[in-house]
């Protein structure tokens, strides 16, 4: 974007570290918890991705929004980002599909951005201190006085936001398909939905406060844990549904719903310093010895040590840490990954795992 007439904008982190840029998007001020995303495009996907409530994305790579926006690539009903960091937004938005610029996107979203900044630095200081509280202003722009609105900011810990993003009412997502899977909407992105109808499913989506019992009158054929943002402790009224659930009907969850499985199964979770954030995370298949690079989005992770190894499997771990990827249980039809196998944005390497599930739901009939 060009720098006439230009109005600044403000990032403070809560150890104190400030960045300063050029204000896009909507103005106003904004607090969250600050992360990296390492992905080369997809950003209208990571936008509206719920699993981003309660965070601000910075982008790694330098050039945001050249290809503008569309009405195809949203996988929520709206953006959930706090506020958005890029290094440039593109002036020009070019491709077929593109119907608006980012920057007005995010203005009609009351999305604050903020560009001109040191991407790299707020990527290295966060990777090394761990993510962090902060706020981002367009409107204020006094270090100090921001700061103290950093710190005193609730955090993602000990937070619900899937209350804040699941859905309100159950509603069938399609009519047709051969298994009936029930989604449990921890803030479930469009694209499970569409793998799951790609696969032959009939899709209907429960809030994620609904009962085992609301849910088995649904008469599934499986259950999808989604996806969903932050820490996943205080799902304490999930965890109890899961738990009513196991060993009464195939499970599959897929990176908080890994989550909520591991502390269903007895486990425990913790934070990680700075989270999995893009599209290039290498996995291993303990299994077969196979790696996938694979779509991730979570800061928060099942604890492997806590996990009874007579009932659960580690079936994946992640090559840049060793934290758990994937577990499946080794008596009840139940697995669970911790990356994106729908990816949107990202590599499709790991889309066979609703092949798996369907197979699973195959095996629970006979």
């Amino acid at each position: 974007m060009t720098n006439t007439k230009r109005k600044k904008a403000i990032v403070v982190l809560e150890d104190g570290i400030s960045f300063t840029g050029f204000s896009f998007g909507a103005t106003g001020t904004a607090s969250g918890e600050v992360v990296f995303n390492t992905s080369l495009s997809g950003y209208q996907e990571i936008l509206t991705d719920p699993s981003y409530k309660g965070q601000i994305v910075t982008m790694t790579y330098p050039l945001i929004g050249n290809y503008g926006v569309n009405k195809e690539d949203v996988e929520s009903r709206r953006p959930f980002v706090e506020g958005f960091i890029v290094k440039e937004c593109s002036r020009i938005a070019s491709n077929w599909r593109s119907c608006d610029t980012l920057d007005n996107y995010l203005k009609e979203n009351n999305i604050i951005g903020i560009e001109g900044v040191d991407t790299r630095a707020i990527t290295r200081h966060t990777r090394l201190q761990g993510a962090m509280k902060a706020v981002i202003s367009s409107e204020d722009l006094d270090v100090e006085n921001l700061l103290k609105k950093v710190r005193a900011s609730k955090g993602l810990v000990g937070k619900d936001l899937v209350n804040e993003v699941s859905c309100k009412e159950i509603y069938q997502w399609n009519n047709e398909g051969e298994y009936h899977v029930v989604v449990i909407d921890c803030g479930v992105k469009l694209n499970i939905l569409r793998s799951l109808a790609l696969n032959n499913c009939r899709v209907s989506v429960v809030p994620a406060n609904t009962s085992s019992v609301e849910i088995l009158k649904l008469n599934p054929d499986g259950i999808m844990l989604s996806n969903g943002p932050g820490d996943p402790e205080p799902l304490t009224y999930v965890v109890k549904t899961i738990r009513e659930l196991l060993g009464k009907i195939p499970v599959f969850g897929i990176c908080l719903g890994q989550q909520l499985l591991g502390l269903a199964l007895g486990g425990r979770t913790y934070k990680l310093k700075f989270g999995h954030h893009g599209a290039n995370q290498p996995v291993k298949d303990l299994k077969t010895g196979k790696i996938d690079i694979t779509a991730q989005n979570h800061g928060f992770c099942v604890d492997i040590e806590s996990l009874n190894k007579d009932e659960v499997e580690i079936t994946h771990i992640n090559l840049n840490d060793n934290t758990l990827e994937g577990l499946r249980h080794r008596k009840l039809p139940v697995f669970s990954v911790q990356y994106h196998p729908e990816s949107c944005p990202g590599p499709h390497d790991a889309q066979y795992l609703f092949k798996n599930f369907i197979e699973m739901i195959e095996e629970n009939k006979h």
